[in-house]
């Protein structure tokens, strides 16, 4: 997700349109933020296990709020 972001944030306004772009970037930016929302509860429910594989979905959570912190940012 943070490279289809950042690949669209790169691209030139004349290939696909400022209008075009932000929608694209805005799509990936909630789909990112909801997938981020998804891995930080899996990862509180490992927590809870104390199941080892809570370290990677806490990095998983970290990753995809990337975009949604880049939009921000942007906005």
């Amino acid at each position: 997700m943070p490279l289809i972001f950042l690949l669209i944030a790169a691209t030139p306004v004349e290939t696909l349109g400022c209008r075009n772009r932000g929608l694209l970037a805005l799509a990936v930016s909630f789909s990112s933020g909801i997938a981020g929302i998804l891995t930080a509860t899996m990862a509180l429910k490992t927590r809870i296990q104390r199941n080892p594989s809570t370290n990677w979905w806490l990095i998983s959570t970290l990753i995809l709020t990337i975009p949604v912190i880049a939009m921000i940012i942007l906005a």
